[in-house]
């Protein structure tokens, strides 16, 4: 029973913790990307991501159905069991994706976008849920790889918010600063600009006021 939980725990570890979250770091880097033949190969790898994914938690479903006691009385089942259901819809919407340029392809891009994202952070809270209830099964130590999924976990949390700052980062190494008397002068003629175009009065109110006076 203990190496069935080990295994298991694997399974879902591989399958939640690391290929889904990698899925979406694919997809997003596709999105950015110009060339069609990198945003071809970012799409598929993507989609194989996915596939591996979902194909690993059915197994992981199945493991859990033929060798443990559900009584779905702790968070880690139910949270499980929700997970099973979402996974399985999020592959059908992915499947059915509407053709570019239909009225239903936003829609259909919200959708799955939420619902892969929702899905990839319950599914890691449920990994450590996971730790939690194999030390109370067990009663063997689980620190060290609640340490490592932290860190892994960690490393894809920067790298996804460091995706939507590379582009920037690059652009600043692209302008280099301007010199001193230069911004002066830039700034000196922002100045005049604005007096400029500060509204002036209205010549034809001042003659409308004149005659009705």
């Amino acid at each position: 029973m203990t190496s069935y939980i080990a295994v298991h725990g694997f399974i879902l570890w591989v399958s939640m913790g690391f290929l889904m979250p990698v899925g979406i770091l694919t997809i997003r880097m596709a999105n950015k990307e110009e060339g069609c033949r990198r945003v071809k190969v970012l799409f598929y790898l993507h989609a194989i991501f996915q596939t591996l994914a979902v194909l690993l938690v059915t197994v992981g479903a199945v493991m859990s159905i033929k060798n443990f006691e559900n009584s779905f009385n702790n968070h880690h089942q139910r949270l499980g069991l929700a997970l099973y259901v979402a996974i399985w819809m999020q592959a059908l919407i992915g499947i059915f994706r509407p053709p570019g340029g239909n009225k239903r392809r936003s829609k259909w891009y919200l959708t799955h976008w939420i619902l892969g994202t929702v899905i990839s952070m319950v599914g890691i809270i449920n990994i450590y849920t996971g730790l939690e209830a194999y030390h109370k099964k067990t009663s063997k130590s689980t620190g060290i790889w609640t340490i490592l999924l932290t860190a892994q976990v960690s490393f894809i949390a920067l790298f996804y918010l460091f995706q939507d700052k590379w582009e920037h980062i690059q652009k600043q190494d692209s302008h280099p600063p301007l010199p001193s008397d230069q911004e002066n002068v830039i700034v000196v003629t922002q100045r005049v600009n604005q007096k400029v175009m500060l509204p002036q009065p209205c010549a034809k109110r001042n003659v409308l006021t004149n005659l009705f006076d």
